[in-house]
Parts: structure tokens; sequence; C-alpha cells
């Protein structure tokens, strides 16, 4: 997993807005819990009779995920697989992110593929900082190590048909978290929450007056400063909210600025007018695995994706030809803004 502050944070988990009021606490008491991991925050909050999932239950979760799926424990099965030369035994987790990852790169023609990871090493958005900005030829070479058709699952081993071919799970692993924790919560009946990872948040159920959990999306600028105006607030029933962008994380070359959304096709950054994008979806790990190929699209094809696609909402900010900074939404999110 990631081990440094989450890429963008555009959506936040207005947690204010679900304080127990006297009220509610004769109803059902409200249960926080937060914490760093990561290389990032989390919050849970849910309503329940009694503490039934504590600060430590979370931890113990995320550390297991951080084993299977982190690129900076040395340890992880996925850092195995990256140095082994033909492939190496897999976890639960592994597998049922890869499964997931390729469920979507079919379906997004490629433009989700975990295999990126030499691209966003070459770049300088990996483990280790790249020295010089690559050329056209070093990204040309780089790209015969990339491509979903050079792995292949057999039982719970994951087989590579090079040595070079390495896996990075950043674009979907803390979906996945976020779904863990609200599946472990699930398990415990609780079924009124809202949990937070990095920005990617999933809710189920209500708050204990009836009303429903709010989430901001926040106005994008180059500042890493909090408490940014919120673009849209929207109030959701169920499922998750992720989002990516390009304005936080990037590296700049004189007056030039790469993002670290790498094209795994072309191998390059992408360049669509798109600053972000946000995706509602009923899972978090879903979610988190279509917006940066959402924002690989652009705003046109990407509206035509999301109102293709069953069970994906989308809003977008992006910058026109002149300068200035829009917004525009599918109809399936904007019911999402006018949801009471």
């Amino acid at each position: 997993m990631k081990e440094t502050t989450r890429t963008i944070l555009l959506i936040t988990a207005l947690f204010s807005l679900t304080q127990s009021s006297p009220v509610e606490k004769k109803l059902m008491p409200n249960f926080k819990l937060s914490g760093f991991a990561q290389g990032t925050t989390y919050q849970v909050s849910y309503f329940a009779q009694d503490s039934l999932v504590t600060g430590s239950d979370v931890d113990l979760i995320l550390a297991g995920i951080d084993s299977s799926l982190s690129l900076y424990k040395s340890y992880s099965t996925i850092s195995r697989f990256n140095s082994s030369p033909s492939g190496s035994k897999i976890d639960d987790h592994f597998k049922k992110v890869f499964l997931k990852s390729a469920e979507v790169t079919r379906h997004t023609g490629g433009l989700f593929d975990i295999t990126v990871q030499p691209l966003v090493q070459a770049w300088g958005f990996g483990s280790a900082k790249a020295a010089v900005v690559p050329d056209s030829a070093s990204i040309k070479s780089t790209l015969k190590c990339v491509g979903a058709e050079k792995v292949k699952l057999n039982n719970n081993i994951l087989f590579k048909s090079l040595p070079c071919v390495k896996i990075d799970m950043n674009g979907i692993a803390q979906g996945y978290s976020v779904d863990v924790i609200a599946d472990f919560l699930q398990s415990k009946n609780i079924n009124d929450f809202m949990v937070e990872l990095g920005g990617e948040i999933r809710v189920e159920g209500r708050k204990a007056t009836g009303g429903l959990f709010t989430i901001g999306i926040e106005t994008p600028d180059d500042s890493h400063n909090a408490g940014r105006p919120l673009q849209r607030i929207l109030k959701i029933k169920a499922g998750a909210i992720t989002t990516s962008g390009n304005y936080r994380n990037y590296h700049a070359s004189g007056a030039k600025r790469f993002s670290h959304i790498i094209n795994p096709k072309t191998g390059f950054p992408e360049e669509s007018e798109l600053i972000s994008v946000t995706v509602h979806a009923p899972d978090a790990i879903t979610a988190d695995a279509y917006d940066n190929a959402l924002m690989l699209m652009g705003v046109e094809k990407a509206l035509a994706f999301v109102e293709a696609t069953d069970d994906l909402a989308a809003y977008f900010i992006y910058r026109k030809r002149d300068g200035t900074i829009a917004d525009t939404a599918c109809a399936k999110f904007e019911k999402l803004l006018n949801q009471q």
C-alpha cells in the first residue's frame, strides 16, 4: 500500500455533521474511531448499542492488507511477486484485488492496468525517485514490461511472462481496504456507518436521527491547505465515493508538469482537460478502480462511459479551453446531489 499521503483529497466525510446530539444518544450511540495507516488517516463513524468495533480492530485489518499489497513492505506478497523472475504464490487479499483489477482492465480497454508499476517508477512516482524525466525511447522500452496479458493467475499462483513485469495496486487498494473495514462492521451487525480512508468513503444506512450521511466535494487548487471551500455537497444512502485528480501529485520539469496518473497504453502521464473525477459505486474497490481510468478518458468519453455502465456515476471538474474551471456530472450523479 502507498506509504505517502493520498495523492488527492477532494472528497471529505463531513463527520461534524454526524456528531451525536443528546437526542441521538438515547436512540443509538455514535462511536468514532480514527488512526493513521497506509501513509494517510482513517475515520470510522458508526451507530450501535455498544462499542462492537475498536480502533485496534481496524488497525489489525489494515496491517493485514499491508502485508499483502504494500509496495513499501519488503515482506509483502506484492513485493515478493515483483522481485520474483517468474511469479509467486498469492494470498486472499491479493487474489480478490487482482480479479477485480482484471475485470476493470477489460471494461476500460486497458486504461486501468496494475502492471503499470514500471512506468510509475520511471516517472518518479514509485518507491524510488527518478533521476531524470524519461524520454520516448526509454518509455518504449519500459512498455515491453507492461500489459495485463503478461500476467496469468492459476489457482493461487500468479505467473509473469517476463522478469521485468511488476504490479502496482495503489490505484485500487485503498478502496479495497475501505470495503474490508465495512464488511467487518457488517459482520458485527453494524449497519449504519461511514468509513473513510485517505479520502475514499463507504457509507451504509443512516444516522441515529434518520438523516443521511453527508459528503463534501472540495474545490480543487494547488494548495495543500485544509479547509478549502466545498464545491458540492451530497448525501448518499449506501455505496462508496472516491476521487482522483491531477493537481496535487505531480512532478515539474521547467514549465512542464507531469501528473502521477500514467496511461498504461501510451506510457505517458495523462493530459486531458480533467482536473478531478469523483465516482459513486456500490463498493469502494469499484469506485477506486474506475476513477483513474475516467481521468484518462477526458470529459466527453468519460461521461458517455459512466452513463453506459450500470452502478457507476461520476462528477467531473475540468478546465475549459479558455482556462476557466467548470464542472459537470452524469444524470445518475445529479440525482445523488439532489437526494435528501
